[in-house]
C-alpha cells in the first residue's frame, strides 16, 4: 500500500514558511496594490519587487516550472499544497511567480516556442520583469471554436491578423498577446486555428476597454506580425491551448482551496465572537450546519483536487486525467460561492459590504464557473467520460433486476439450499 497523507518535514517547514509570509508579508499589500500584474505601477514594484527577491532566495520562485525552466520541479501534489497558501491573497501568485495567464503561457512558450521566442518573451516572463495575455475567446461565442471568428492570413513574410477578442486577461498592461485566430478556414472546427506572438505594442491592437479591471476587450484590426511568430504548426491551436488549460484548471482549484478556507476560517471566528437572542451564533444549529457543511464540502473539494494532482504527476499526461480535472473544475465554482454565501451571511450586513472580503468571493464563484470552459462543458465531458465505461443493457430486465439476480443465486447455491430447504420454501 502506497497511500501517504504525511508531508516530509523538510517540505512541511517550507509551507511553514509559505504561509507565515503570505500573511504577514503579501497579505497586507492587497490593500495597496489592485492590480498586481501591472509591471509599471511603482507603487506595485516597491512592495511587490522585494518580496518576489525573498520567494526567489528561498528557492520558491515559479514552483509550477521544472527544473530545465529553472523551477524546483515539485510536481503537482506539492504545487497544490503550496497553492493551497497562496490562494487566500490576490497578490500571493504574482510574488511567487506562478500567476494566471503567465504560468499558461510559459508553458506554451517552453514546449512550442522558438529559441529567439524564448529569448525574447519566456526568460523575461519567468523572472517576472514582464506579464503576458492570453487572447482566445470572443464576444459572440465565448471559446466555441466553430464560432470563433477572429481570422489570420498570410500576406508575404507576415500575418495579417483581424477580429476582437473578449477577456483576454492583463491585454492591458502585457508585453506581449497570445493570440488565437483562424488561419485555416476549410479545415475541421479544430484544425481552422493557429496560435501567434503579438507583441503589444504592435500597431493595429485597440483596447475597446477593461470590462472588469484585468480583462480587456481587444480589438485587432490589420494587425501584422511576423510569419516566424506562430507558436506551433499552422492548424495547432487547440493542440497548443490544451498544453496550458490542463494545468491551469488545477492550479486555479488548489488557490481556490485556499480562498474557500480562509472563509471558512472568517465564518468560524464570527460565530464565537457575534450574540444574538442571548447566546453566541455558534450555539445555533442553523450556524453550526453551515459550518459543517462547509467543512464537508471543502474537505471533499481538496481530496479530488490533490488525487487528481497525483494522478498527474503518476501518468504525466492531462488527457488520461481529462475527466478528473473536469469534475474539479465543476466543483469549484460551487463549493467557493457555497461557502463564501454562509461566511457572508454569517457576517450580517457588514458581509455585503466592501469591509470584507465575502461579495468579492461570491463573485469570484463565477469568474471560476467560466473561466477555462464554462462548468456546463466539464460536466458533460465528466459524464461522456464515465458513460465510456459501461455498456447498456439489451434487455427489458436489466441483470441487475433483482429476481434476476435471485435466479442466478439459486443456482449458484443450489445444493447448499436445497439441504436447508430454502429452495422447497422458495418454490411454495
Amino acid at each position: 500500500m502506497a497511500w501517504d497523507f504525511d508531508t516530509d518535514p523538510d517540505f512541511a517547514e517550507e509551507l511553514a514558511w509559505i504561509d507565515a509570509f503570505v500573511r504577514d508579508e503579501v497579505e497586507p499589500v492587497d490593500l495597496f496594490v489592485k492590480d498586481p500584474w501591472n509591471v509599471h505601477d511603482p507603487l506595485r514594484n516597491d512592495l511587490i519587487v522585494p518580496l518576489q527577491r525573498q520567494v526567489k532566495e528561498r528557492k520558491l520562485w515559479a514552483c509550477h516550472l521544472g527544473p530545465e525552466l529553472g523551477g524546483p520541479g515539485y510536481g503537482q501534489v506539492k504545487l497544490g499544497l503550496i497553492n493551497e497558501r497562496l490562494g487566500r491573497s490576490l497578490a500571493a501568485p504574482i510574488v511567487f511567480g506562478c500567476q494566471a495567464p503567465d504560468s499558461g503561457n510559459s508553458e506554451i512558450l517552453a514546449h512550442f516556442g522558438t529559441a529567439e521566442q524564448k529569448d525574447r518573451w519566456l526568460e523575461p516572463l519567468l523572472d517576472g520583469r514582464i506579464v503576458s495575455c492570453f487572447s482566445m475567446t470572443e464576444p459572440q461565442g465565448g471559446s466555441d471554436p466553430e464560432i470563433l471568428t477572429t481570422s489570420a492570413h498570410l500576406d508575404g513574410d507576415s500575418w495579417v491578423i483581424d477580429g476582437e477578442k473578449w477577456f483576454s486577461s492583463n491585454a492591458h498592461v502585457a508585453a506581449f498577446l497570445i493570440v488565437m485566430a483562424v488561419s485555416e478556414p476549410n479545415a475541421p472546427a479544430y484544425k481552422r486555428h493557429s496560435m501567434f506572438i503579438v507583441p503589444a505594442d504592435t500597431p493595429g491592437i485597440e483596447l475597446v476597454r477593461n470590462v472588469d479591471g484585468h480583462h480587456g476587450y481587444v480589438r485587432y484590426n490589420g494587425v501584422r506580425v511576423p510569419a516566424d511568430h506562430i507558436l506551433g504548426g499552422r492548424g495547432d491551436a487547440f493542440v497548443v491551448a490544451q498544453t496550458r488549460l490542463g494545468g491551469g484548471r488545477i492550479h486555479h482549484a488548489m488557490r481556490t482551496v485556499g480562498l474557500v478556507r480562509h472563509n471558512l476560517d472568517l465564518m468560524c471566528r464570527r460565530a464565537l465572537s457575534r450574540y444574538t437572542a442571548g447566546e453566541r451564533l455558534a450555539n445555533k444549529q442553523l450556524v453550526q450546519a453551515a459550518i459543517a457543511d462547509s467543512w464537508c464540502e471543502i474537505e471533499g473539494f481538496r481530496l479530488l483536487v490533490l488525487q487528481t494532482a497525483w494522478k498527474i504527476d503518476k501518468y504525466q499526461d492531462y488527457k488520461r486525467v481529462r475527466g478528473d480535472i473536469s469534475a474539479v473544475k465543476a466543483m469549484m465554482p460551487k463549493v467557493l460561492n457555497n461557502v463564501a454565501s454562509r461566511a457572508l451571511q454569517i457576517h450580517g450586513s457588514i458581509g455585503i459590504s466592501d469591509e470584507m472580503p465575502f461579495m468579492d468571493a461570491v463573485r469570484d464563484s463565477f469568474i471560476v464557473g467560466l473561466a477555462d470552459g464554462p462548468t456546463e462543458v466539464h460536466q458533460t465531458n465528466l459524464a461522456k467520460a464515465l458513460l465510456r465505461n459501461y455498456a447498456p443493457d439489451d434487455d427489458v430486465f436489466p441483470d441487475y433486476h433483482v429476481i434476476r439476480r435471485r435466479e442466478r443465486a439459486e443456482a449458484k447455491f443450489a445444493d447448499i439450499l436445497g439441504r436447508h430447504g430454502v429452495l422447497a420454501n422458495l418454490s411454495r
